[in-house]
């Protein structure tokens, strides 16, 4: 999850007076977790659906109102700049929406600067999906002049010196040889031209979502900011900006909007219009468990930096602030009265309900699958179900296809649910390639795919899958391991010639074994590691491996 540090002087400069003793105790009650602290600062990591609180200006925002020193939705000032941005019809096709602000009057310094940076790449991961769906960039805005123009240019139009450089390059050179570059090149690589900001002079702002231009790098000195968030969803780079420039309005930054001009419409950023959402009293008290009126309600809501206005007894309006993302439902505004009247402080109770508890039946057959593999001589592993297309894909060699992915993901290695467990099983190997060897693991697991029938658009399989790792691990070895699990568990051995990326091809069997009942059928492949995928992992030693899916008829 995204992790800030801050000094406790950072939180008296914000107005916030408070001793280390009792932030440690608050802030966990806030839905953080502290990492570290010491006598000068603290490093908590906050959960991805409160973006808002990535920076050290956010969480103290929400600590004036948890504290009671200031209550309601705050406000920020926003002057039309006079400054326009024109959009390119092109671009559209590509990355097609863009919002942009000014902040002046910053007073920037070595550790603002990190905590800016660090800011923005938070942002990346949480809203950005690693900059797929959201690219930031923060400019020094006395370097450039307006109007500005988001263009869409073919790999060798223009030349500019990338971030961290010397050297000017075209697009294209930034995507074949710059490490940004290189990083990124997945997401603009299948285009004939790419996305890049001008301003009026056609100096090179930032080659969105790749890397900003060296012109424009933020220092010490800067005072005068720029910001532009790019992506592919309007509601995610407008959330994104507003959250960027309500952290520096809580440091008295000036913002100032634009007008962007599209080829078929104009629209103003950054808009801070608030939106709001109906609350039930009588919802309220019975998911909390608590014995709430409106007006208590209507404090509770306030000290959560929101305004609410009592229409009757049992409803309010809730005014909600534009950098608040995470309110989709009036479930969200129940979770937040129930933080600000304090977890610690709802008292606990036995249902009156007595129920019989009794084994899953999706589970069920796991005891007999586990008693098989460890009488071969294996040994059980667990791992997440959330994994990301680096590892499930990438390092498999495999095409990436129709998944269910995070929306937003704790950390980069958590962007998705798995639809295999053999990454999972290398990755074990890997952390473990210091121990003796030989090493045979098994997993028994849930799996998740798109089912566009289903009602919830996803089915749930199950999985089991083995690797053994040692200097002769063999394509003879893992068949008998096969051809011995599918016995003791009553499936016939039905083996036929097959092509995985994952394995060497020659040395690769899939197996079709229907149940001697006829009532259900496994489904899977086995054979030995391709050498690509074992570099991947930082191995060293062949592997072989199995999975296999059972599947009801």
């Amino acid at each position: 999850m995204p992790v800030i540090t801050f000094d406790y002087q950072d939180l008296k400069e914000l107005g916030i007076e408070i001793s280390k003793e009792k932030l440690i105790d608050i802030l966990p009650m806030m839905g953080s977790d502290i990492e570290d602290f010491d006598d000068e600062s603290i490093k908590v990591e906050f959960f991805p659906n409160r973006p808002d609180q990535l920076s050290v200006e956010g969480v103290a925002r929400s600590l004036k109102g948890f504290l009671g020193i200031e209550k309601g939705m705050p406000t920020y000032t926003i002057s039309d700049s006079g400054l326009q941005v024109f959009v390119d019809e092109k671009i559209t096709q590509i990355r097609p929406f863009i919002s942009f602000a000014l902040i002046k009057n910053v007073k920037m310094d070595e550790k603002r600067l990190k905590q800016v940076m660090e800011f923005q790449e938070d942002l990346h991961w949480v809203i950005g999906r690693d900059r797929k769906k959201v690219a930031i960039g923060i400019h020094n805005l006395d370097v450039v002049e307006g109007p500005f123009y988001y263009n869409a240019m073919e790999g060798d139009a223009i030349k500019f010196i990338p971030l961290e450089t010397e050297q000017k390059m075209t697009p294209g050179e930034v995507i074949q040889e710059h490490p940004k570059g290189v990083k990124y090149a997945h997401l603009v690589d299948q285009f004939d031209e790419y996305p890049v900001i001008l301003d009026k002079n056609n100096n090179v702002l930032s080659m969105p979502p790749i890397i900003n231009g060296e012109l424009t790098k933020l220092t010490e000195n800067t005072i005068n900011l720029l910001v532009d968030v790019t992506g592919t969803d309007q509601q995610a780079v407008d959330y994104a900006l507003n959250i960027i420039c309500s952290s520096f309005g809580e440091i008295n930054g000036e913002i100032e909007s634009l007008e962007i001009v599209y080829p078929d419409k104009t629209v103003i950023t950054p808009d801070f219009t608030p939106k709001q959402k109906t609350l039930n009293v009588t919802k309220t008290c019975e998911y909390t468990g608590l014995d709430l009126n409106a007006e208590k309600i209507k404090d509770l809501i306030s000290k959560a930096r929101m305004d609410a206005e009592i229409i009757s007894e049992d409803e309010l309006i809730v005014t909600i602030p534009a950098y608040r993302v995470d309110i989709l439902h009036e479930a969200d505004l129940v979770e937040n009265v129930a933080v600000e009247y304090c977890f610690n402080n709802i008292e606990s109770y036995l249902p009156d309900i007595a129920t019989i508890a009794q084994e899953n039946k999706w589970y069920t057959s796991d005891n007999l699958l586990r008693e098989v593999m460890v009488g071969l001589g294996f040994q059980e592993i667990m791992s997440l179900m959330l994994t990301s297309e680096e590892k499930h894909y990438h390092h498999l060699r495999l095409e990436e296809d129709e998944r269910v992915e995070v929306s937003q993901p704790i950390s980069q290695d958590r962007t998705m649910i798995r639809k295999s467990l053999l990454n999972g099983l290398m990755e074990f190997l890997e952390d473990n390639k210091h121990e003796e060897l030989p090493q045979r693991i098994f997993e028994i697991g849930d799996v998740m795919y798109i089912e566009e029938d289903a009602e919830t658009c996803t089915k749930i399989g199950k999985k089991i899958a083995a690797a053994i790792t040692h200097s002769h691990a063999n394509f003879t070895e893992i068949k008998s391991t096969v051809a011995s699990f599918l016995e003791n568990t009553g499936y016939n051995l039905n083996l036929e010639p097959f092509d995985h990326p994952s394995f060497i091809k020659g040395r690769c069997a899939r197996v079709n074994g229907g149940l001697i009942d006829g009532k259900n059928q496994i489904d899977g492949f086995f054979g030995e590691i391709h050498p690509e995928v074992i570099t991947n992992f930082n191995m060293e030693y062949p592997i072989v491996a199995f999975e296999l899916e059972l599947i009801d008829k």
